[in-house]
């Protein structure tokens, strides 16, 4: 299992990142990308220049994101 550490270490450079609004999007959206296995990258659209917090599936499935959501299998 990945920890905070790896998770960091794991090249995002090309991930793609898919929108899921819970609203008219007016506001900026939640980002998501697989970035590996276990590994998951979630960004702000309202901020797309800082760093995406990082998660395991089971860090994701714990806040109640669900990739499904997202368009993304786990």
């Amino acid at each position: 299992m990945l920890d905070g550490t790896d998770l960091y270490a794991l090249d995002i450079d090309g991930a793609s990142f898919v929108k899921a609004c819970g609203g008219p999007c007016t506001e900026g959206c939640v980002t998501l990308a697989r970035i590996g296995d276990d590994a998951w990258a979630l960004g702000d659209s309202k901020r797309p220049d800082a760093q995406p917090l990082r998660f395991t599936t089971e860090e994701l499935d714990a806040a109640g994101i669900d990739p499904a959501r997202f368009g993304l299998n786990i």
